[in-house]
């Protein structure tokens, strides 16, 4: 996956069940430890409410690694289950959902429980605005100064961001290139250069 949509914004969403209110959080996370921290944030922020739960896809929507839930007392499986199975279906990478309950006095039944924690999820993610994550590798450039002005038109054609440069004899970029133009921007540097630019992958 070279890229996927993260949340540009946190959202708010309540309803009302059954005199229960549901308040679902949504927030932009970029891993398990940020998503618990977040969990804690609105715990210390409704310590009245009855439940916190939660659920995050804290890296790549397809990153199994980075999945995480509780059903922090409801019954196994009626929160946190439901609120995961949301945000993946969304597609959505980065982001982790708390719901907090304020308890009623009425129950709502297993089946209650998973409708309102998923649906809250589901409702939230309608108002979430996205950005797009491209995941770019870091390559280091060497060029002479003659070379820098076609070089530059193709990092914009590329879209690639230069993320330091050194100016000595020679001129040194490091360069973060997705892997979707990785190759197509290896090929036309060699063309230009008559095979004497390359990259060469920084390892980190």
């Amino acid at each position: 996956m070279s890229q996927y949509l993260i949340p540009k914004s946190a959202v708010v969403f309540e309803e009302e069940i059954k005199k229960s209110r549901f308040i679902t959080y949504l927030s932009h996370v970029e891993n398990i430890t940020q998503a618990r921290n977040f969990w804690q944030e609105l715990r210390v922020l409704h310590p009245a409410a009855r439940h916190h739960c939660w659920a995050a896809v804290a890296g790549a929507p397809d990153d199994s690694q980075q999945y995480g839930f509780s059903d922090d007392g409801e019954p196994a499986g009626t929160a946190g289950k439901p609120m995961l199975s949301a945000l993946q279906g969304s597609r959505i990478g980065e982001i982790s959902a708390v719901v907090v309950r304020y308890y009623g006095g009425i129950q709502l039944g297993t089946g209650g429980l998973v409708r309102a924690y998923g649906n809250g999820v589901q409702q939230a993610l309608k108002q979430l605005e996205t950005d797009v994550k491209i995941l770019r590798q870091s390559y280091s450039l060497v060029c002479d100064y003659g070379q820098i002005n076609w070089l530059q038109l193709l990092y914009e054609k590329y879209n690639i961001v230069i993320e330091s440069q050194d100016f000595t004899d020679k001129v040194w970029f490091q360069l973060a290139i997705s892997e979707d133009n990785r190759g197509k921007f290896e090929r036309e540097i060699q063309e230009r250069s008559a095979g004497q630019l390359i990259i060469e992958k920084i390892r980190r």
